[in-house]
């Protein structure tokens, strides 16, 4: 990697709907920028496995705030978005005021950080929006409605897009979304993809343990909440133990969300007690275990306007890992996968439920499909092909001559 001419630049990354360096994107970008001769400091929340107020990690400076319970309704979330407004106001003072910054790296949701960067643009500090989500439409899916709030969050957005100096966006879609309607010159938009790092992400030996006697199972990670449609998952898990008498399939939930109880809940009003399994958030170590000993992994994101413009980590996770997908069929789940995905029907937990069994089908196709996913990634979509874009973007940023980097 080249290092950076002249003074060494100081960058300041806000994160807040997960903690670093649990947050895997955020990580390949803060690793990537001070490997390339940047000073960065990172302001997250605590989590149960990274509940240290200050750390350094790899030379990364990273701060923690505490936050209340993650918001689920209307009051919730603008509690906890307060909260991580005014810790993130107080930490950005702090580092601000001892190590010091020149530009902070803003990644939603949600779309509030760009307050911290217009104070500080008071002060000559530049403002990167990272567009992670689309939260207009992340609204509309978790509340159902086109209301005073959503014009209030559409209204965030914009203002967001109209602080920053450049945008970085994880795909196409959101790169349109971000020209067309936050206004952002195409010049000033860069696709930086969520990659995964394939150095990091190698299959093991499958762990039989964790199937619990049974003779497959069926793997899924991510966040849980509503817009991600695990509901489905367990109606699919319910069909395929009930109408299709399949009784040899362990059902692995790995995450944690606002909607875990509740689809606990949901698991044993259904009767598969026996049958799925919700881990909670685990460490690293434990996740590829489980995916390594997964047959088959799903994405269950539900068809809607927000998903279908969003590219999910779990995709690529899966792929690195030789992991055959069932997901339902959405625009940029299709363009991650390509071969290596099954589509159901959208919305269909019955046709997601035959599928996810046609695959087990199938030894030799789920074999064919992990390879060609496995090859996707370290051909195109690892991280080290989003390196570039990111670097190049920071050298517009800092008005620098682009220059190509070394991967």
């Amino acid at each position: 990697m080249t290092a950076l001419p002249g003074k060494k630049k100081k960058i300041l990354i806000i994160v807040e709907n997960l903690s670093v360096p649990f947050d895997k994107r955020v990580w390949n970008e803060a690793n990537t920028l001070r490997a390339a001769g940047y000073e960065i400091s990172v302001i997250c929340p605590k989590s149960k496995l990274y509940n240290k107020g200050y750390e350094n990690i790899n030379g990364i400076h990273i701060y923690r705030h505490p936050l209340p319970v993650e918001g689920n309704n209307v009051f919730g979330y603008l509690a906890e978005y307060s909260a991580a407004l005014f810790w993130e106001l107080i930490l950005a003072f702090k580092i601000f005021l001892t190590r010091g910054f020149d530009a902070i790296h803003a990644c939603n949701p949600p779309d509030t950080i760009f307050i911290v960067g217009l104070i500080f643009k008071c002060f000559g500090k530049k403002f990167v929006f990272d567009y992670h989500d689309i939260s207009p439409e992340l609204f509309a899916v978790k509340f159902g409605e086109k209301n005073i709030l959503y014009k209030l969050i559409r209204f965030l957005e914009k203002s967001t897009f109209m602080t920053a100096d450049i945008s970085i966006a994880t795909n196409e879609s959101y790169k349109e979304i971000a020209i067309k309607r936050g206004g952002m010159r195409p010049d000033k938009v860069f696709v930086v993809r969520s990659g995964p790092d394939i150095s990091k992400m190698n299959s093991v030996l499958p762990v039989k343990r964790l199937k619990e006697g049974k003779d497959y199972m069926v793997g899924y990670v991510g966040v849980i909440a509503k817009q991600e449609g695990v509901d489905y998952l367990l109606r699919a898990a319910s069909y395929i133990r009930n109408d299709m008498k399949r009784n040899d399939i362990m059902f692995a939930i790995i995450g944690s969300g606002p909607e875990v109880e509740n689809l606990k809940k949901y698991s044993k009003e259904l009767g598969l007690a026996n049958t799925v399994k919700f881990t909670g958030r685990i460490p690293d170590r434990e996740l590829i275990e489980y995916l390594s000993t997964s047959d088959v992994c799903v994405n269950t994101d539900v068809a809607n306007e927000m998903n279908d413009k969003s590219t999910m980590n779990k995709i690529m996770e899966y792929m690195a890992l030789e992991k055959p997908i069932v997901q339902f069929d959405l625009k940029e789940g299709r363009f991650s996968a390509q071969e290596a995905s099954l589509y159901a029907r959208k919305n269909d937990e019955v046709d997601m439920a035959r599928k996810i069994v046609e695959l087990i089908e199938s030894p030799e196709k789920r074999k064919k499909m992990g390879e060609f996913g496995r090859r996707r990634v370290e051909k195109e979509l690892a991280w080290k092909y989003s390196k570039g874009v990111l670097l190049n973007a920071y050298e517009k940023l800092f008005n620098r001559a682009c220059q190509k980097f070394n991967r």
